[in-house]
């Protein structure tokens, strides 16, 4: 399995471009504090990621919309315009939506496929093989996302007051906003609606990863197996920001959607 080999908060840093993340939020983010530990990010890249809050618009009939589920069938519910000005979650709400998230119909395609991936390669060799292998690879995938699910959309951003919506930025090319979508992973919005570094999802991730020890067989429970998983994770997680980004277009387009 491959080791995780680079700093998630130094990667963050590159995707702010040079950003300047001040002492005391470092020393804050360390201790995961329940109050302000987010980590405030210098404003100097906010023409290459320009994610601050910007006045609230009118929607058009011509503004691409997000709906509830990509295909009818990926979860989308936490999507929204980069250009909508919208109240800070409460807790109830990043609870509420991380339960909508964990258990609604749809959220068992990404478990079932990653299944399907792990019987055919052999992953876990103590899982077996056939219809009783693929049903543990299933339980098994289905734990591991609904505890990143609570640890990244609940758990995490409460202790940091981060804002658990995705923004989509919706224009530019194509590059701007794959690059975007993808930095999604590393930072996000605080409740307050400044740039942080998205501790939710690099220390939420971790947590949940370390948590699959507890129900995966003693022979898989290494930390190259934890860090990747822990990568596989955010991997997921940065891939469905790109898809998310560029869904309404393809909605629209392809299939005619408003």
């Amino acid at each position: 399995m491959r080791q995780m080999q680079a700093s998630f908060f130094s990667l963050a840093l590159l995707a702010l471009g040079g950003g300047n993340v001040t002492a005391q939020g470092v020393a804050t983010a360390s201790a995961l504090m329940p109050a302000g530990s987010a980590v405030s990010i210098s404003n100097s890249a906010s023409s290459v990621l320009p994610d601050a809050p910007v006045a609230a618009q009118p929607e058009s009939d011509q503004d691409p919309q997000q709906t509830k589920r990509i295909l009818g069938l990926i979860p989308n519910f936490r999507a929204v315009s980069t250009t909508r000005q919208l109240p800070p979650q409460s807790v109830k709400e990043k609870f509420l939506t991380t339960t909508e998230d964990s258990f609604d119909y749809s959220s068992v395609a990404i478990p079932a496929a990653l299944a399907g991936y792990g019987l055919a390669r052999n992953a876990t060799p103590e899982f077996g093989t056939g219809g009783a292998g693929y049903g543990r690879y299933l339980w098994h995938s289905a734990i591991d996302q609904t505890s990143e699910n609570y640890m990244v959309q609940f758990v995490v951003p409460v202790l940091t007051h981060e804002d658990t919506r995705f923004y989509t930025l919706e224009s530019g090319s194509f590059l701007k906003r794959t690059g975007y979508a993808l930095s999604r992973a590393l930072i996000t919005r605080s409740d307050a609606g400044t740039r942080v570094i998205n501790l939710s999802e690099i220390v939420g991730a971790g947590m949940a990863a370390g948590l699959s020890n507890a129900y995966y067989p003693a022979q898989e429970r290494s930390f190259g197996n934890t860090g990747t998983q822990w990568g596989l994770d955010i991997g997921i997680d940065a891939a469905a920001f790109v898809a998310k980004e560029f869904w309404p277009d393809i909605n629209r387009h392809l299939f005619h959607g408003n």
